[in-house]
């Protein structure tokens, strides 16, 4: 029942920054981002509690790249700095009620996803 739509993606060079955002038609207790290169597996970025703010970040963003919600929107955010050409990937949200999926590994995700949003960073 829950809908995801991403938006922020774009083209950038390296060193920039962009905010992604995604909305929820619904309220929903973990959201995270994950991204998939071509030719490459998807791997998790970032996670968030909705309503604890308890995040998670992936080694390779930490530092640089920070989650964030908007509870009486049900949207997340994922701002992203000091981007790198190996950021470059489709970004995609999702969305579950089991908080363990997006903390622990293999970091499932939840049950709904978006269709994703595009982010390439030139060198």
């Amino acid at each position: 029942q829950v809908q995801l739509v991403e938006s922020g993606g774009g083209l950038v060079q390296a060193g920039g920054s962009l905010r992604l955002s995604c909305a929820a038609s619904g309220s929903i207790n973990a959201m995270g981002w994950y991204r998939q290169a071509p030719g490459k597996e998807r791997e998790f970025v970032a996670s968030i509690i909705t309503q604890s703010g308890s995040t998670k970040y992936a080694d390779s963003v930490k530092g640089r790249f920070t989650i964030t919600r908007d509870d009486a929107k049900n949207t997340v955010y994922l701002q992203m700095g000091s981007l790198k050409p190996e950021d470059t990937a489709v970004y995609y949200c999702s969305a579950g009620d089991i908080a363990a999926a997006f903390f622990f590994p293999p970091y499932m995700g939840g049950d709904y996803w978006g269709p994703g949003t595009q982010v390439t960073v030139s060198s």
